[in-house]
C-alpha cells in the first residue's frame, strides 16, 4: 500500500506549478501592455503611422520567426489594449490576472471602463474559462446586473461587498437559453433540464452557488413539503431555495416561499448560517403585482424571470439608460 503522507509533496508542487504559470502570465501581460507603449507612441511620431503594424509583424516574421503571436492583428490589440488601459489606474493590476484571450474577450464585449472593471473582477473571483466568460458576455450579464435589486435582501446586504464579489448579487432576469427545451414543456421538464445542465445553471445563478438537491423535503406539522432546488451559497453563507413556475408570478407563491424559508432556517440552517433566501423564477411578473406583494413584507425572496432565449443586448442597454436618467434627475 503506497504511503498517502507524501501527498503533501504532490500538494506544493502543483501550488508552485500553478504560481509560476500565473508569473508567467503577469509578465506576458506587461510585455504586451509595454510593446503597445511603445508601439503607440511610434506610431504618434513616425512617418509609418497606421502601417507600423504591419512593418513590425514583417520585421518579427522576417528575423524572429520562431517568436510566436506577432502578427499584425495581434500586435494591433496591443496596441489596442494600451490605448483603453495607459490612463486606468483600477484595471492595470487586474489585467495581469486573466489570460490574454480573456482579456481580448472583455475589450471587444465591453462598451465602457465600467463595464470592463465589472468583467474583469468577474473573470478573476471565477477564474473563468474563455467559453464561460464569452458566454456571460454574450447573455449581457453586465446589463441584468445592474438592472436588478438582489442585493437588497437583509442576507446579501450583509455579506457583500460590491467592489470585490460582483456577481453575488441575485438577478432580476436569469437566462437558461442552453436548456434547449421544446415549445411545450411542463415544470417537471423545467426543473429535469436545469438538473441536467447543471454546470451552466450554477455559471449563470453564480459559481459560489453548491447544488444540494432538487425535491428537497422539509416538514411542517404533519405536512411535507418539497423545494423544486435547494442551493447553498458559500459567499452570501446561506440557503438559497429556487421554486421554479412556468407562468406570470402570482401573489400566492410568496406564502409558500416563506414558509419553506422559515421551515429551513428553523430545522436545516446552522448556527453559523445568515437566514435562507429564496427565489421564485417566473416565465414573467407584472412589476406592480411584485412591488404590492413584496411591499412591507420582511421577506428573503426574490421574484426573479428566467428567458429562454439570449436577450437582445439593445434593449436591456436603453433600459439601463433609461434607470440612470431616472437615479438623474432624481438626484437633482
Amino acid at each position: 500500500m503506497l504511503d498517502t503522507s507524501f501527498n503533501k509533496i504532490i500538494e506544493l508542487i502543483e501550488i508552485r506549478k500553478n504560481n509560476a504559470y500565473k508569473k508567467v502570465n503577469e509578465e506576458m501581460i506587461l510585455l504586451y501592455l509595454d510593446i503597445g507603449k511603445y508601439l503607440y507612441e511610434l506610431q504618434q511620431s513616425s512617418k509609418f503611422g497606421d502601417k507600423i503594424t504591419l512593418k513590425a509583424a514583417g520585421f518579427m516574421k522576417n528575423n524572429y520567426p520562431n517568436i510566436k503571436g506577432f502578427t499584425k492583428r495581434n500586435i494591433e490589440r496591443m496596441i489596442q489594449f494600451y490605448k483603453i488601459y495607459k490612463d486606468d489606474e483600477i484595471a492595470t493590476p487586474l489585467v495581469t490576472q486573466i489570460s490574454w484571450t480573456n482579456n481580448l474577450l472583455i475589450i471587444s464585449g465591453s462598451k465602457s471602463k465600467e463595464e470592463r472593471h465589472f468583467y474583469l473582477k468577474l473573470s478573476i473571483k471565477n477564474n473563468y474559462s474563455k467559453r464561460e466568460l464569452d458566454r456571460q458576455i454574450s447573455s449581457s450579464y453586465y446589463e441584468r446586473y445592474l438592472l436588478s435589486d438582489g442585493n437588497q435582501l437583509p442576507t446579501c446586504k450583509k455579506t457583500i461587498d460590491e467592489d470585490d464579489y460582483p456577481n453575488t448579487r441575485i438577478l432580476d432576469i436569469y437566462s437558461l437559453e442552453f436548456l434547449d427545451l421544446p415549445n411545450e414543456f411542463s415544470e417537471n421538464d423545467l426543473k429535469k433540464s436545469i438538473i441536467n445542465n447543471l454546470k451552466n445553471f450554477i455559471l449563470e445563478v453564480g459559481k459560489d452557488f453548491t447544488f444540494i438537491g432538487d425535491e428537497y423535503r422539509i416538514q411542517v406539522g404533519k405536512h411535507d413539503f418539497y423545494i423544486d432546488l435547494l442551493f447553498y451559497n458559500r459567499e452570501l453563507s446561506c440557503l438559497v431555495a429556487f421554486e421554479l413556475k412556468l407562468g406570470e408570478f402570482k401573489a400566492e407563491y410568496l406564502g409558500k416561499m416563506n414558509l419553506y424559508l422559515k421551515a429551513l432556517d428553523k430545522d436545516v440552517r446552522k448556527e453559523n448560517e445568515n437566514p435562507s433566501v429564496g427565489v421564485i423564477l417566473c416565465s414573467s411578473k407584472d412589476k406592480d403585482i411584485v412591488e404590492y406583494s413584496l411591499d412591507n413584507n420582511m421577506t428573503q425572496t426574490m421574484i426573479a424571470e428566467y428567458k429562454l432565449r439570449l436577450i437582445d443586448k439593445k434593449l436591456l442597454e436603453n433600459k439601463l439608460k433609461e434607470v440612470k436618467n431616472l437615479i438623474d434627475k432624481n438626484k437633482k
